[in-house]
């Protein structure tokens, strides 16, 4: 549904909160076009960004996007509605994958369509993408978010195992955004 606040944003009532939340950390989206979607399943992933269809033959500055977001999270055998999740780590699932539309805002058509197939093909590169989306979020303040969802998988040991492995393969580890955050005001007080 359409909302007031990010009138180009389609947004599921059920999380609009969290989103708008999110999106605040992000004041260069304001005019983005962006819909989140809930999905029944999302393979190996909570949520995804990515480009709309038809943004794929439009300039880059006036892409649309998607976030799909899976209706569903799975913790020791038993689902949860992801909506019933606690809304920090949701506000940081969304706060990554904002992270990922800045990063593809910067991107022409064509190295957007290279962009997918490597990371369809190569582990590295889904890494390389994973912890760019990670590093636009901490660039952006978020990082209080993204180390609460990154706590809540990682010490969750009734979250299926080859989940959490993932997120330790791909992801920046709460250390690595402690640095970056470090780094984030060295350069604040140097300005």
């Amino acid at each position: 549904m359409t909302n007031t606040t990010y009138p180009q944003c389609t947004i599921p009532e059920s999380i609009k909160t969290e989103i708008e939340i999110a999106l605040s950390y992000y004041p260069d989206l304001k005019d983005t076009t962006i819909n989140f979607e809930f999905k029944k399943n999302i393979k190996k992933s909570t949520m995804q960004a990515q480009p709309s269809f038809g943004s794929f033959f439009k300039k880059k500055g006036n892409r649309s996007y998607n976030i799909f977001i899976s209706e569903t999270v799975k913790i020791s055998g038993e689902t949860f509605y992801t909506k019933d999740m606690p809304k920090d780590v949701i506000i940081g699932w969304i706060g990554h994958e904002l992270g990922h539309i800045m990063d593809y805002r910067n991107r022409s058509n064509s190295n957007l369509i290279w962009f997918g197939i490597k990371y369809l093909l190569s582990d590295n590169h889904i890494a390389e993408a994973e912890r760019a989306a990670d590093t636009y979020a901490v660039k952006s303040g978020m990082e209080k978010y993204i180390l609460i969802t990154k706590e809540f998988i990682l010490s969750q040991a009734n979250i299926d195992a080859s989940y959490i492995a993932r997120i330790k393969k791909y992801y920046l580890s709460p250390e690595e955004i402690m640095e970056l955050i470090h780094q984030r005001d060295l350069e604040i007080s140097k300005s």
